[in-house]
């Protein structure tokens, strides 16, 4: 058939409308599609909750500049201005009550104890495998991140049940913690990861908006 009669077909084809016939056909099923849809969305919002579960450690990251000096942290009382913060103060810790715990992939342990006098404020302090014993010595010159139990984040997840554990109580109201060692270049790795799933929840967004508006065409 030549060209010009094919290309007339065509147009005549286009000033009749859709074939009824083909209309009439049922939708093909399309189970992989779902799938597909689905995956994307559990993965688009997985990826915007761990961005805003990082958002504070990806926040602290950012500071610059030298600790802000407390002092004496036994009469030290944090300000809601003062989350995330990076400070330097003194402290006597209590032996008691006090939470050991380690985490995979590390050969350090970590304590959890109370700043002596001061029920409000906690010290996260690192123990290296090699001092750990019942006579190591916590540092009394101590600097770090500061957060509040309820903004402790992904990495301290349990943290306030495995201290009422400990102590037999309720935990202080308005309790703080102080992350001893944790300075703000420690926590670059945050940035990253929060870059990591921008890039995910991005491409999966993209990725059902294409889906569906193909659909609908």
């Amino acid at each position: 058939m030549p060209p010009s009669d094919v290309a007339a077909d065509l147009a005549r084809g286009e000033r009749q409308g859709p074939d009824p016939e083909l209309e009439a056909l049922p939708e093909p099923r399309r189970p992989w599609r779902r799938v597909t849809l689905l995956t994307l969305s559990v993965t688009a919002i997985a990826s915007l909750l761990m961005i805003w579960a990082l958002r504070g450690e990806a926040r602290y990251a950012l500071r610059g500049g030298a600790p802000d000096q407390v002092g004496d942290l036994s009469r030290f009382q944090p300000r809601a201005e003062q989350q995330n913060a990076w400070i330097h103060g003194e402290a006597e810790l209590a032996p008691h009550p006090a939470v050991r715990y380690s985490r995979p992939l590390e050969s350090d342990s970590y304590r959890l104890a109370q700043v002596a006098g001061n029920p409000r404020v906690w010290v996260q302090i690192r123990v290296p495998s090699d001092l750990e014993g019942p006579h190591f010595v916590p540092p009394t010159s101590l600097v770090g991140r500061l957060v509040s139990f309820s903004n402790t984040g992904l990495r301290h997840a349990g943290l306030t049940d495995a201290v009422e554990a400990a102590s037999q109580g309720k935990v202080a109201s308005g309790a703080w913690l102080l992350i001893d060692g944790e300075a703000p270049k420690t926590t670059r790795w945050a940035i990253g990861l929060v870059a990591l799933f921008v890039a995910f929840a991005a491409f999966n967004v993209y990725g059902l908006y294409r889906l569906t508006r193909r659909a609908d065409a």
